[in-house]
């Protein structure tokens, strides 16, 4: 049980309120009881928060006086991150190895490290001090998982991938299969063996069912800090730097390279061999079909810059009128030539009508 002065100290924030109200959960803005504290990102909520039943309200610096005790923070969301981590439920982590565990020859474990039931680990791989292989996982040989990284329940690390440190591998993601690469003759499609590996540095968060193939020589490699979201597709020889937010559905093509503190949208796209400039923003479903400079901001399909497109979709959305316009333009210009014609016919016998008279006059002079 928290009080709402312990809070405050915990976030290095303002309260402006009782210190000793006692705080027994948290919850939306929307959904939030008289014992529960919410937060508020953004000042357009101001009308939401002043209706909100909740007891208090995590706010920014400025946000507006409310007849309701606040917590004024630099940065909301942050602090929101903080509290959610202080207030979720224990998680119960057994220290050791499970006896349905195998173990492989010649591996090394960590110092309180957690091998639950059914994982599989090859040989000569090493687990680190505090890592947590959950139910399922197959870890091939001579992987290397750094210390305090979690590997969640039916995860695939293959051969010779190396895991870094506080890394979290959430269920069913694959890391290290082979890459889509086959040469196309007269007889099928030729396999390329692949022979490289996937090195994930330290910080790193994947998401669940994303893949990241292995490259064919070389390297596949996520950066420092870099956060995947589920269902995301990595292809081989890839570089992603640090630092890097992938959301939901995306797909990296194979040789791409991200330089850093990219942002990719949900289900957008990176082609082949292409660079995101560092500090890139895809938007949702955007298709990078070519190297973008650094701190662009790009959207579409193709992905061009986004002011670029949103003139585009703009434009488009006014094709049935212009269509409309078009049509009847094409009709009058159809009259037009009509009245045109007409009229270079009625001219055309004009000029008959008067050579006619002038020899019927120049006979009648003779």
């Amino acid at each position: 049980m928290y009080r709402l002065g312990d809070i405050a100290r915990m976030l290095e924030g303002e309260l402006y309120g009782a210190a000793d109200a006692e705080v027994k959960g948290l919850a939306a803005l929307h959904e939030a009881g008289p014992a529960e504290l919410s937060f508020v990102a953004e000042e357009k909520y101001v009308d939401d928060a002043k209706v909100s039943k909740a007891m208090a309200l995590v706010v920014s610096k400025d946000f507006p006086e409310i007849s309701k005790p606040l917590i004024r923070v630099l940065h909301p969301r942050l602090a929101w991150a903080k509290l959610l981590a202080a207030f979720a439920p224990p998680k119960e982590v057994p220290v050791g190895v499970h006896e349905t565990a195998v173990i492989g020859e010649d591996v090394v474990l960590g110092h309180n490290v957690s091998i639950q039931a059914y994982a599989f680990i090859k040989a000569r791989s090493r687990i680190g001090n505090n890592a947590v292989i959950y139910p399922g996982v197959y870890i091939g040989a001579d992987v290397r998982i750094g210390d305090n990284t979690v590997i969640h329940a039916n995860a695939v690390i293959q051969d010779r991938v190396q895991v870094g440190k506080n890394c979290i591998i959430h269920p069913g993601v694959v890391l290290g299969t082979d890459g889509f690469g086959f040469v196309t003759t007269a007889n099928g499609h030729q396999k390329v063996e692949h022979i490289g590996t996937v090195i994930i540095e330290d910080d790193v968060e994947i998401g669940a069912n994303t893949t990241i193939d292995r490259a064919t020589t070389g390297v596949t490699l996520v950066a420092r800090g870099t956060k995947i979201d589920n269902l995301v597709q990595v292809g081989h020889n890839s570089k992603i730097g640090p630092q890097c937010l992938i959301t939901g559905l995306c797909g990296i093509a194979g040789s791409s390279v991200l330089e850093g503190r990219n942002t990719m949208g949900g289900q957008s796209g990176l082609a082949g061999h292409l660079t995101l400039g560092e500090g890139t923003v895809v938007a949702a479903r955007g298709l990078v079909a070519k190297d973008t400079p650094p701190h662009s901001f790009v959207s579409g399909f193709p992905a061009r810059p986004h002011k670029e497109n949103m003139r585009i979709i703009a434009a488009e959305q006014r094709l049935p009128t212009l269509l409309k316009e078009f049509a009847q333009l094409k009709k009058e210009l159809a009259q037009m030539q009509e009245r045109e014609q007409d009229m270079r016919m009625r001219l055309l016998e004009m000029e008959r009508r008067q050579e006619r008279t002038a020899r019927e006059r120049k006979e009648d002079d003779m």
